[in-house]
């Protein structure tokens, strides 16, 4: 994942990718002294490797985890924010302007995120949010509790 400066740590290096690519899966090809940043499989970078070869093995075993298989997936429902995006997992996934302020209902299916409002699918994103976030995002099915105590 890049983040907001446009950069990606790989075994205690940066490397930059582009501030265009911030908050977007990148993946990473470490080979013959070279390190390959591809997103949505086009080469966008080609750096030369800083990190040691033999940090290699444990890097490229977190970055390249298997894909995960399609599943009934749980259901959460959340509010679209005054931007048009619904937090999920703790990241942050566009809806779309027409559903501000509306409830929509968040499941990740396979790779992917899917929202959806009425029953009508609304969009499709790659999962950007840590796997490991996934089971507070469950938990709360409803969204964040109203405060009870608000003056």
């Amino acid at each position: 994942m890049v983040d907001s400066a446009g950069r990606i740590s790989l075994g205690g290096f940066r490397y930059h990718a582009g501030r265009w690519l911030a908050l977007e899966p990148v993946e990473v090809v470490s080979r013959d002294g070279l390190v390959e940043l591809h997103h949505n499989g086009v080469l966008i970078a080609t750096h030369v490797r800083r990190h040691p070869p033999e940090k290699d093995p444990m890097v490229m075993r977190r970055r390249g985890r298997p894909a995960r298989a399609p599943k009934e997936s749980v259901v959460v429902t959340r509010k679209v924010d005054n931007s048009g995006s619904v937090s999920f997992a703790g990241a942050n996934y566009r809806a779309g302007n027409a559903y501000r302020a509306k409830q929509v209902q968040v499941s990740v299916v396979g790779d992917s995120v899917q929202i959806s409002c009425e029953g009508k699918l609304v969009r499709t994103h790659a999962v950007r949010h840590d796997p490991n976030k996934e089971h507070g995002a469950f938990a709360n099915p409803g969204g964040r509790p109203r405060r009870i105590n608000a003056a």
